[in-house]
């Protein structure tokens, strides 16, 4: 049995289907991940020992701008995916059992499964915009015009044709609680990480007490400004060390002090737990690890579904959501005393276990039972 997921997007739309794909393997089947071409998520792909076939173009080349992207931009955006989708699935998915798609708005994805005659299924990480309300206006002209091109009769509603009846919500229920009834809470999707951390990273981190760790991932032109400097010093007005994640924003070192170590993408369930607090920008997946390591966060979100995470960490006692969208050097320390007193982490240790990061496993039973169901 073979399984083609498709997304598009950052990491934290990749990842999980690399995690569902490893999962589908573990029980004998096949799975083919179809993902942008970003050298990051061949990477990635390769890690989780899976196929992955590029669609579209490189999420790179959409973020890293000095400003976010425009309406402009994703009025051009739209109707390329929707074209590369229909260009490259009708391949991929010849003979496979079905199509599961996330990402950003994955419109064509159910017409080449309608089409081809297997099942379609669409997830989301949370329920917000489950897809985003205004989607007619970005693809159904380039939609119905390929679903012309290949037989099928014209759709009037794309967001409600995307989600279909039962979308899943692939989620943590106490991270994010399921506000919709119709969806099917199955738990995070993620890839088990065995990577040792690199040595320099080690040896820091056995140094001393554990550092903040700072990340904004994917945030490019959505990074907070000077937010390298911002963290550094509220860290350093705790005493504490401090880790910089690079990320797509570049963040660097704002001097050569020995307290402070610039790293690149790791093995982030290795590391959180080893950390004093996670500062991030609030997206599922980083939210999810650090809750499932116990590590309390400081959560500047940025856009989308980010708030939301951050108030419930907030909510949980877990963290602190720092909503400003421009944080101070006072804010930041201020949210820092939260994050490391003693009861907050003793909080987030409490919750840690009850973290469920294993919904691929009930997300690949629901695919393989259905298939052998229609066999």
């Amino acid at each position: 049995m073979r399984f083609v997921l498709l997304t598009w997007g950052s990491r934290g739309d990749v990842e999980p289907l690399a995690g569902l794909a490893r999962k589908l393997q573990e029980y004998g089947a096949e799975a083919v991940l179809c993902a942008p071409p970003d050298e990051e998520f061949r990477a990635l792909a390769a890690r989780a020992g899976v196929e992955l076939v590029p669609v579209g173009r490189s999420v790179q080349s959409v973020v890293n701008n000095p400003k976010p992207p425009s309406r402009e931009a994703a009025l051009k955006l739209a109707p390329e995916l929707v074209a590369a989708r229909f260009d490259v699935l009708p391949k991929v998915a010849e003979g496979a059992e079905a199509i599961v798609a996330t990402g950003l708005m994955p419109a064509g994805a159910r017409d080449v499964a309608e089409k081809l005659g297997i099942r379609y299924e669409f997830a989301s990480f949370h329920t917000l915009g489950m897809p985003p309300e205004g989607t007619n206006a970005l693809y159904l002209e380039a939609l119905n015009t390929q679903r012309a091109a290949i037989g099928l009769p014209p759709i009037d509603d794309v967001r409600a044709y995307v989600r279909g009846d039962q979308p899943w919500l692939a989620s943590d229920p106490t991270l994010w609680p399921a506000d919709i009834p119709e969806v099917l809470q199955l738990g995070a999707w993620t890839l088990p990480d065995d990577r040792p951390l690199p040595a320099d990273l080690e040896a820091f981190l056995d140094a001393g007490e554990p550092p903040v760790y700072v990340g904004f991932g994917s945030m490019a032109s959505h990074a907070p400004k000077d937010i390298a400097r911002l963290t550094t010093e509220a860290a350093r007005a705790h005493g504490r060390r401090v880790l910089l994640n690079r990320g797509w924003a570049d963040i660097a070192a704002i001097d050569d002090q020995k307290d402070t170590l610039v790293i690149g993408e790791v093995n982030q369930q290795a590391l959180f737990p080893r950390v004093a607090t996670v500062i991030h920008h609030g997206g599922a997946g980083t939210t999810t690890t650090a809750a499932k390591a116990g590590t309390p966060q400081l959560v500047v979100p940025r856009i989308v579904d980010q708030p939301r995470w951050a108030a419930r960490v907030a909510e949980l006692g877990i963290g602190f959501a720092h909503q400003d969208p421009d944080p101070t050097l006072e804010s930041l320390t201020s949210a820092l005393t939260t994050t490391l007193a003693s009861e907050t982490r003793a909080r987030a240790q409490a919750l840690a276990p009850t973290i469920n990061t294993d919904g691929t496993t009930r997300a690949a039973e629901l695919l393989l039972s259905g298939a052998v169901r229609e066999r």
